[in-house]
């Protein structure tokens, strides 16, 4: 029931502490601000981790290899592994069933890619058509590599959008041909890549082509493959972890590698990278929320402080209102009521400063890690149940110690 004389009383206090009023306010404004910033800085990280991993097929992993570190069977560290053909091919057969795309890379160095007088260096690589999946490719102009292309040696060449741009200017690239280290290929599809330029600036041939045609043998610099999709994160996670340590087991002892040496074969499992900088996430998400939690409750001791001073000036008042008979309940309304308002009207200017800032700034941020910080309804909806429990919570001490006041006590005080 709407009591409009309690109303007037609070505005009436209001205007007679104007200062202390704005001050109490103002702590609890800036808890919620802080809380809300924090929140939408911790979303927007986990946006922007998300933008990285969507580079490349979410369940990806990576191997290639390097020196060995430790002594092995007689053999002696520093030696170089190198992965072949046979490897890969191995992996595919013994895990057909299990796997969705798989492709191996053989790299070609210091690739000078030429058309007419344009010119630039790219990282120019063989592969395999799963390629286009594992790096989560989309063509913007005719196709991409094919099986046909593997089998027959094509000189064939897909190029990515910056490259397109950098060496045609906007001419009809499908069709020309240019130059890769001095070999003429034709140039099949464009294509562009969520991770933006750096993914772009590649250029992809046929592996058995680029294996044959610059030398590489039977060698390939790295191995990418993806499984096939799981019911669950937690299901995908494992599946990928037993497949690396299969896969890693396999290669060592192929390649005489000691089980313990983790510089010669390396795996890069994008499921439990994911799967830390998300717990990370988690953590610091938790943290935000401390900070924030931590400073609306520095805000709601300054409200009750406030409370009490105001229930030590009304004392008098309070022991005049219980000897005409008011209630202990109707007391603590009274109280209650002044802190949830302050609390309340404080908390959502604090709400409402911090969304619209990250409204107008959020956009305008564009780092590598961080992509659209904001807050979802939820959150918003959180911090007005907080605001309510903080108002309450900041009136509740100072109300009942107003209730308590004995009337005789209270007409007596000055």
């Amino acid at each position: 029931m709407f009591d409009l004389e309690r109303w007037e009383e609070i505005f009436d206090t209001i205007r007679k502490n104007k200062l202390r009023t704005f001050l109490t306010g103002l702590s609890v404004a800036s808890g919620i601000f802080i809380l809300v910033v924090l929140l939408g800085i911790g979303e927007g990280m986990r946006n922007g981790i998300s933008k990285e991993f969507e580079g490349d097929a979410a369940n990806i992993l990576y191997i290639w290899t390097g020196p060995t570190s430790v002594e092995h069977k007689g053999l002696n560290p520093g030696r170089i592994i190198r992965l072949r053909n046979s490897d890969f091919q191995t992996i595919s057969q013994k895990y057909e069933d299990d796997l969705e795309f798989r492709s191996s890379v053989y790299r070609i160095w210091n690739g000078m890619v030429t058309y007419k007088k344009e010119s630039g260096s790219y990282r120019v690589e063989g592969v395999l058509p799963d390629y286009q999946f594992l790096e989560n490719s989309s063509m913007v102009k005719g196709r991409y590599l094919n099986y046909t292309d593997h089998e027959n040696y094509e000189k064939v060449v897909v190029i990515g959008n910056r490259v397109s741009n950098d060496l045609f200017k906007g001419a009809e690239p499908i069709g020309k041909y240019i130059e890769v280290s001095g070999i003429n290929f034709k140039v099949v599809g464009v294509f562009t890549d969520p991770g933006g330029e750096r993914e772009e600036n590649r250029v992809y041939v046929p592996l058995s082509t680029g294996q044959r045609v610059f030398n590489g043998s039977n060698y390939i610099n790295n191995m990418a493959f993806t499984l096939e999709k799981a019911d669950n994160f937690e299901a995908a996670l494992a599946a990928s972890n037993k497949f690396s340590a299969e896969i890693d087991q396999f290669l060592k002892e192929q390649h005489v590698v000691a089980p313990e040496d983790t510089r010669a074969i390396t795996i890069n499992n994008s499921l439990e990278n994911a799967k830390r900088f998300y717990d990370l996430m988690d953590m610091i998400k938790f943290f935000f929320w401390g900070v924030g939690i931590c400073t609306i409750i520095a805000g709601i001791v300054g409200v009750s402080n406030i409370m009490l001073i105001i229930v030590k000036e009304r004392t008098r008042e309070i022991g005049v209102r219980k000897a005409l008979g008011a209630e202990p309940l109707s007391i603590v309304g009274m109280v209650l009521h002044e802190s949830i308002f302050v609390t309340a009207i404080a908390g959502l200017i604090g709400l409402i400063s911090s969304l619209a800032l990250l409204e107008l700034v959020g956009p305008i941020i564009e780092t590598e890690f961080i992509a659209n910080p904001a807050v979802d309804f939820r959150v918003a909806l959180t911090t007005v149940i907080i605001l309510i429990v903080a108002g309450a919570l900041a009136g509740f001490f100072p109300a009942y110690r107003a209730a308590r006041i004995k009337p005789i006590v209270a007409l007596r005080d000055e």
